[in-house]
This record gives structure tokens, C-alpha cells and sequence, in this order.
């Protein structure tokens, strides 16, 4: 074998040690998610009670995950992977948490080398996506099963990616096609790839260096990006439509433009500090809305025209800084809260794909800014400074030490992702003001039986946001459970004038006024409740009970049907008294 034959093979080998054990290193830092179980936090309606993946690859279930806007987002491949992993796995959490789990480690794989592809830089390579591996920040995405949209779209996004590499090099419309195809089943995961096309632009500037040549090239660059952008636009399109429809969208007088404005400039800033110093991570940071200082933006706004300025000042020495940054400001922006959804500040799943940019920017920097500062020392008179194998020593020993302070303190959060009990305590012991935290952790306390500390926490989440309709219902459904009866309808009352969509206090509250006798009140909440939730199954036999004590045994029975349809199995005393006067069941009918 001759010297150039084995030396692309002696490559070859490096980068698939560096792969494999990127994936080991991956799996070793996250390995607690692998025993964690279901969240309350979204898992629940995701995935344990959620009909339609568990119905599992029917005509209705596709027919629903092509077509569902459920859960404020349309994501069918998303929902695709959870069908499978309920047809492979069933209720344990586990099996769903390893398919996270591989995923993110295929992404740390592949995106090792897609960098080493475009730059041939195998160790700085291996570096940036050890950081992406390895990082605390990237729990959020991993160990929450519903969350499974973070680690699958980014599949898609480097696979699409590497085709566009390929069509850089070899052309084809085969290859751009492939590029466009992978963009739309990413997109069908999750819509952030939407910037895509537009960090596709940013590797055309470093390091692919397609804007070196020719004049007028730079729009010749934009214009073949165009395909990929109408297929974001149309995505976009789709999800503005479906989050429009959703509650979880706040409204422009709950987050004030200039609120909205004001904490994005701040999570830019925090998401910077949070990647150098990854503590006090938590699952749900509660936004500020206009209560925030003018302090605060303002600063976040000068650390980011200072980093701006200090990537356009080495534009052209040091390339990689500005490709980096423009990579986080852009894949940043449809999650930054400008269309703010849901209620919280920043999140950490929404740095999974844009950290990727700074940790390119000190994969390349660092090591760059050490030769560059031995060089002045040599210049400046310093005798015998090598900048050869005692650099590199020093290099490796550093990022060795950064990875592995990064994997432990991983381990540490993953292990708060262990269950609702732990995940949300551990929230509040990190974040002030946490509502969310202080209902979930009694809906997850009031499971264990620890009816007092539940309450607790449920009182603790009104006061801290009374705005909040699941809180007052929670807080309602606790005060009932002890007997509080009059307390509890006052909250669910509140909860409707919230929420006046909300089916659980209307059956709430049907039940409360059917045992004070006012069963003519009770059926209509009860009606009022199925119509909202026609899969509403307790609340269909409910209404079969009260048209049964009115004498309305005809539409009883249609309830009973319907209730029996969706998994209730009505008591046999009942059936047969109704039964009694009408001849049948619902089993023989």
C-alpha cells in the first residue's frame, strides 16, 4: 500500500474513533434520563394520554398527525416518532427517553462530521460538537420525551446541510433536491428550521468561502437559496395559523411590544451566560413582562454591539468569529419571544441549535488566540517559547478539563429531569417567582397523596399569578377534594372567566352543584363541557347521570354511549336502571 493510500485510510479511522466516541461520551453524561419517567409538564399530552399515538400507524391516527395543530404546534414527523416509540415501547418511559437520547448523540456525531467536511479541521471539529454533546443546556431537550422535536428537526438540519456541501462541490439538481427534501422533513419535525436557509448563507461566508469570487456572486447566493426559503415562509405560515388559534400565544396586552423587545435582548444576553456558566438551569424561567428594569435590556444591547463589533473587526483574520455569531443571533429569532408563546422568559431547549455558532467561534478561537498570544510573547523577547507540541499539550489538557466539568454537571441536571417531583423542586430552588413550578409540583404532589403540601404550592401559584386559569382550577379541584366545596366553585367559577374554553370546571362544578341538588345546573355545565371537549369522557357520563335524575332517559343514553366509546365502563346499578326503561345496553345496541 502506498503512503497517500494510507493516509486518507489513517484519516478515515480518526474521524470514526472521534465519532464513536463522541456517541459514548454523549451517553455516558445523559445515561440518568434512561431511568427517568413521564413528565406532568406536557409528556402526558404528548404521549401517555394522547389517543391518537397510541392508536398507533391507523388511517385516523396519520390522517391526525398530518392535519393536528394540537399542542399549538403542527409537527407530523414529530408525532410520527412518537407513535413509534409507543408501538415499540409502550408506557415505559424509558424506551422513549433512549430514542431522545441516541438521537442527540447522532446529532453530536453528525454534526462532528459536517464541520470536519467543510473545514478539515478534524480536532477543532471534534471539539465544537464535544461542546454541543456535552453541554448542560442540551439536558432540557433530551431528557423531556415531549421535547423529542429539538433533537429529531436537528437531525434533519445537519443531513440537510451536508447535501448542501455536496451540491456546493458537485452541483446536481438531484443533491439540491435532496437539500430542499431534508429541509421539509425537518421542518415537518419542527419549524425553527426555518432559518436554515439563512445559515446556509453564513457557510457560504465561512468556511465554504463562496462569496470569494466574482462580482454580483452575493446575490447569485441569495437566489439559489430561494426554493428553501418559500419552503420556510410556507412553514411559517402554517405555524403563525395554528398558534394563532392557541391560547399559549400571548396577547399584545399581556406582553407589551416593548416587553417582548426588551427580554429578547435579555435572553440573548443570559443564553451567552448561561453557555460559559451553565447553573441554575431550570425548566421554566418566568417572564417578567413589563415589569422589566430598562437596565437590563440596555446592558444585554451593549454586551451585543460590543461581540457584533468584535466579530466584524476580524471579519477577515478570523472569519469563524462572525460566521459563529451571525449562526446564534439568526437561529435565535423565531424562538426569542417577538411572537411570544407560551409564558416563560427564555428556555433552555431553545439554545439546542444556536449555541452551535459559539461553540465553532471558540473551537476555532481559542486555539488561534494562544498561538497569536505565544507569538507576541516570542516577539517580544521572551527566549525559547515553543508553539509546537507543548501548545497542543496545553490545548488538550484544557478542553479535556472544560469537557469533562461539562458531562458532570450534565449527569447533575440530567438527574433533576428524574420526575415531576424532582424536576419542579428543583426549579424552585433555583428560580424566584416560578408559578408553573408551584403548580406543577402540587399536581405532582397531589399524586403522591400529599393533599397539604399540594394545596400549599396551588395557593402559592394563584398568588403569584391570579391570571392564571389552570392554577385557579387546580386550587378549586384541591379545596374540594377537603371538603371546601364553596371555596372550590368560586375558583373553578374564576377559572371560566379566564378561560371561558375550558371543559374541567364546567364538570367541576357540575359535580359540586349535583351534590347540593341542583341537578338542572349541573347537567348544563356538564353539557357545556362535552361540547367543548366532545372526547370529555367522565363529563359524558356525568351528563348521563343528571338527564337520567331529570327524566331524560333518551338523551341519558346517548351520553352512556358516548361515555362508554371513550373508555368509561358505567356501574352495572346504573345501567340497568336505565336500562329498565328503555330495553338494551350500550353493549347490545
Amino acid at each position: 500500500m502506498t503512503r497517500s493510500a494510507r493516509v486518507p485510510d489513517a484519516a478515515a479511522s480518526t474521524r470514526a474513533l472521534a465519532a464513536l466516541l463522541l456517541v459514548g461520551a454523549t451517553i455516558l453524561a445523559f445515561a440518568p434520563v434512561l431511568s427517568a419517567g413521564f413528565l406532568i409538564y406536557d409528556d402526558e399530552r404528548y404521549v401517555l394520554r394522547n389517543p391518537h399515538i397510541q392508536e398507533g400507524f391507523t388511517a385516523d391516527a396519520l390522517r391526525w398527525a398530518m392535519s393536528a395543530g394540537y399542542a399549538s404546534n403542527w409537527h407530523p414527523l414529530t408525532w410520527l416518532s412518537h407513535m413509534l416509540d409507543w408501538r415499540l415501547f409502550g408506557s415505559s418511559a424509558g424506551g422513549h427517553h433512549l430514542t431522545s437520547l441516541l438521537l442527540h448523540a447522532a446529532n453530536a456525531a453528525a454534526l462532528f462530521l459536517l464541520l470536519d467536511r467543510m473545514t478539515g479541521a478534524t480536532g477543532r471539529s471534534a471539539f465544537a460538537a464535544a461542546l454541543f454533546a456535552l453541554h448542560p443546556l442540551h439536558v432540557e431537550s433530551v431528557a423531556w420525551v415531549a421535547e423529542r422535536k429539538d433533537v429529531l428537526s436537528t437531525l434533519f438540519w445537519i443531513l440537510a446541510t451536508f447535501s448542501y456541501v455536496a451540491w456546493t462541490r458537485r452541483g446536481g439538481i438531484a443533491r439540491y433536491v435532496q437539500v430542499a427534501a431534508l429541509l421539509a422533513l425537518g421542518l415537518s419535525a419542527k419549524p425553527m428550521l426555518v432559518t436554515l436557509p439563512l445559515t446556509l448563507l453564513i457557510l457560504d461566508g465561512w468556511p465554504l468561502g463562496r462569496f470569494a469570487s466574482g462580482s454580483g456572486r452575493a446575490a447569485r447566493l441569495v437566489a439559489e437559496k430561494v426554493p428553501l426559503l418559500a419552503l420556510s415562509a410556507v412553514s411559517a405560515a402554517v405555524t403563525l395559523a395554528v398558534q394563532a388559534a392557541s391560547p399559549a400565544v400571548g396577547s399584545i396586552q399581556e406582553f407589551p411590544l416593548g416587553a417582548r423587545v426588551g427580554n429578547a435582548l435579555v435572553a440573548y444576553a443570559a443564553y451567552l451566560g448561561k453557555a460559559i456558566w451553565p447553573t441554575g438551569l431550570a425548566v421554566f424561567y418566568p417572564h417578567p413582562g413589563p415589569s422589566l428594569a430598562l437596565a437590563k435590556p440596555a446592558a444585554a444591547a451593549l454586551l451585543l454591539a460590543a461581540v457584533t463589533a468584535l466579530a466584524l473587526a476580524f471579519r477577515r483574520t478570523r472569519p469563524y468569529l462572525l460566521a459563529g455569531w451571525l449562526w446564534y443571533l439568526v437561529t435565535l429569532v423565531p424562538v426569542i419571544g417577538l411572537v411570544q408563546v407560551g409564558e416563560q422568559a427564555m428556555a433552555d431547549r431553545y439554545t439546542y441549535v444556536p449555541l452551535i455558532g459559539p461553540f465553532i467561534a471558540i473551537a476555532w478561537g481559542v486555539p488561534d488566540a494562544a498561538r497569536a498570544l505565544l507569538a507576541a510573547i516570542r516577539r517580544g523577547g521572551a527566549k525559547g517559547t515553543e508553539t509546537g507540541r507543548p501548545l497542543r499539550w496545553a490545548l488538550l489538557t484544557g478542553a479535556g478539563a472544560v469537557l469533562l466539568v461539562l458531562a458532570l454537571l450534565t449527569r447533575a441536571q440530567a438527574a433533576t429531569w428524574k420526575n415531576s417531583l424532582t424536576l419542579f423542586e428543583h426549579a424552585l430552588a433555583v428560580t424566584r417567582g416560578n408559578h408553573l413550578a408551584h403548580l406543577d409540583l402540587g399536581a405532582a404532589l397531589a399524586r403522591e397523596g400529599r393533599s397539604d403540601e399540594a394545596l400549599a404550592h396551588y395557593t402559592e401559584a394563584v398568588r403569584l399569578k391570579p391570571d392564571d386559569a389552570t392554577a385557579q382550577y387546580d386550587l378549586g379541584a384541591a379545596l374540594a377534594a377537603r371538603g371546601g366545596d364553596a371555596k372550590a366553585m368560586e375558583h373553578y367559577a374564576k377559572a371560566l372567566a379566564l378561560d371561558p374554553g375550558y371543559a374541567a370546571p364546567h364538570n367541576n362544578l357540575g359535580i359540586l352543584l349535583a351534590k347540593q341538588g341542583r341537578i338542572d345546573e349541573a347537567a348544563r355545565h356538564y353539557a357545556e363541557a362535552v361540547r367543548l371537549r366532545p372526547d370529555f369522557a367522565e363529563a359524558h357520563f356525568n351528563l348521563a347521570v343528571a338527564l337520567h335524575a331529570l327524566g331524560r332517559d333518551e338523551e341519558a343514553w346517548e351520553e352512556v354511549e358516548a361515555s362508554t366509546r371513550l373508555g368509561i365502563k358505567p356501574p352495572e346499578a346504573f345501567l340497568k336502571g336505565l336500562a329498565g326503561k328503555r330495553g338494551g345496553s350500550p353493549a347490545s345496541r
